[in-house]
């Protein structure tokens, strides 16, 4: 699988968020107890699990970038 980049991941997060906000929006229309609302209110958990995991990711990005600078710092004169 190729390397997802940071913008890819923040592009994902954006889209996965508008989403979660127009869910939340149909959500209070459906009659709790149904298969729909069931449904609906896994799915918005399950992007809100989504975003937090592509969050961790971009932090681990984060952090490997700057470890790889100060790597790279150290060993130029």
């Amino acid at each position: 699988m190729e390397e997802i980049t940071k913008e890819e991941l923040e592009e994902a997060i954006r889209a996965i968020a508008s989403t979660i906000g127009k869910c939340e929006k149909v959500l209070p229309k459906l009659k709790e107890g149904t298969s729909q609302h069931t449904l609906l209110a896994r799915r918005i958990k399950a992007f809100r699990i989504a975003i937090e995991l592509m969050e961790r990711e971009l932090v681990r990005l984060h952090h490997d970038d700057r470890h790889d600078l100060s790597r790279r710092s150290e060993r130029e004169p």
